[in-house]
């Protein structure tokens, strides 16, 4: 949100969660003035108005694309790099021994500044477990400046010392307990302790930890991500809906949106899930779950064929007189789209001229797309308007819409 608004800079931000409803990302600012993580907005909107904070609706195609625009740009910096989540990549500086690693790593921290507006802080160490030690140290202590370099045994036991258990990567919260109430209390303990009884109590991951923070790398760059088994789309309403009708818009853009992400990792899936559910806040005679799968006709990635069987699904699973709050669309048993030729052409005998229509329609479709923004063409059925989340406190997506991208004079 700053990097494009310079005003937020030295002012509170919070970001909330779908519906405008809980608060998930706070700058350091707000968390100064005591505001919990999670908490639902309207239990400190008192809080918020005294401290003059500003309040926004998660922009998800602005952080994904500017996610997207912060990993090109250290892709660049590095052979190698694995990109973990939307605000997280490991980078492979195995090659980089000659050169100055501090230096090169506020070089970085420049670069993806000066390219994104986007600040990041960069944690280097031998190992992954230890390189994340790193980087939390980079950003909860002033004194690295968002720079933190594990070279040294000296300087990765200090790191060790300094690192409560529950703060490792990788270890949970029942896994702290326990460690906890064994008395291993920091990093450091856990990399002391019996490696059996490690072994015993924590299986083959928490070995792996151990080892980690012994600096033996166990964790191998992942440069191509796993493929994924299934796709999910939901969301929860914006107002109760309790017609048939507005589910089947709803459930039918779910899985739109399930096909275009198939068909942007070209593969098929073969199985749809369709999920509604009222509160879970209602009485216990109101509520209800509602959920299916079903067998795709032959694996697919075609918007009108996933639609078909999400609205018969629906029909299944609908109560009449319920009031539901959300809804869903689960494609799986996904598979590449090159292994499956030979059989879909099987399939495809009875109506070839249909199919091949058809995924010239979703080719032209995703151009169109990808041209002038998602949603300038979608199929009838795919209609967010009525149930669509709140989302009022929505910032312009700067840099994914033309309407919202910022005028410069000079």
């Amino acid at each position: 949100e700053r990097a494009f608004n310079p005003a937020l800079r030295l002012r509170p931000v919070v970001v909330l969660s779908n519906n405008d409803g809980c608060i998930i990302a706070r700058s350091e600012e707000a968390k100064a003035l005591g505001i919990p993580m999670g908490t639902p907005e309207f239990k400190c909107r008192l809080l918020l108005k005294q401290h003059d904070v500003a309040v926004f609706s998660s922009n998800y195609a602005l952080y994904g694309d500017m996610s997207s625009r912060v990993m090109t740009t250290l892709a660049a910096l590095t052979p190698e790099i694995e990109v973990y989540s939307i605000d997280e990549a490991f980078l492979n500086m195995s090659s980089f021994s000659r050169f100055d690693l501090p230096d090169y790593a506020r070089q970085m921290r420049k670069t993806v500044r000066k390219h994104t507006g986007i600040p990041v802080c960069v944690g280097m160490a031998p190992t992954k477990t230890l390189a994340k030690i790193a980087n939390r140290l980079a950003k909860k202590n002033p004194h690295y400046q968002g720079v933190c370099v594990l070279a040294t045994a000296e300087e990765i036991l200090a790191a060790l010392l300094h690192t409560k258990v529950e703060d490792i990567w990788g270890i949970g919260r029942q896994w702290s307990k326990l460690l906890q109430a064994k008395r291993i209390e920091t990093a450091a303990d856990l990399a002391a302790a019996s490696a059996s009884w490690i072994r015993k109590h924590l299986h083959i991951v928490g070995a792996r930890i151990q080892a980690e923070l012994q600096g033996k790398s166990c964790l191998p760059m992942e440069l191509v991500r796993p493929a994924k088994q299934s796709i999910c789309t939901s969301r929860s309403f914006g107002r109760n809906v309790s017609s048939l009708a507005e589910l089947q818009q709803a459930v039918a853009t779910f899985a739109g949106k399930c096909a275009v992400k198939l068909r942007k990792e070209d593969s098929l899936a073969s199985m749809l899930t369709v999920f509604i559910a009222t509160s879970p806040f209602d009485e216990l005679d109101k509520r209800y779950w509602g959920t299916r799968t079903a067998a795709l006709p032959h694996p697919t990635q075609d918007s009108i064929a996933m639609l078909k069987a999400a609205e018969t699904i629906l029909a299944g699973i609908f109560r009449e007189g319920k009031v539901y709050k959300k809804a869903g669309v689960i494609v799986s048993g996904i598979v590449p789209k090159a292994s499956c030729s030979i059989t879909l052409s099987l399939f495809a005998e009875a109506a070839p001229a249909a199919d091949e229509r058809d995924a010239k329609l979703m080719q032209v479709m995703d151009a169109i797309n990808q041209r002038y923004g998602r949603g300038a063409v979608r199929l009838a059925a795919e209609n967010a308007e009525s149930w669509k989340p709140h989302q009022e406190r929505l910032s312009p997506r700067y840099s994914t819409r033309w309407n919202d991208i910022i005028d410069v004079w000079v």
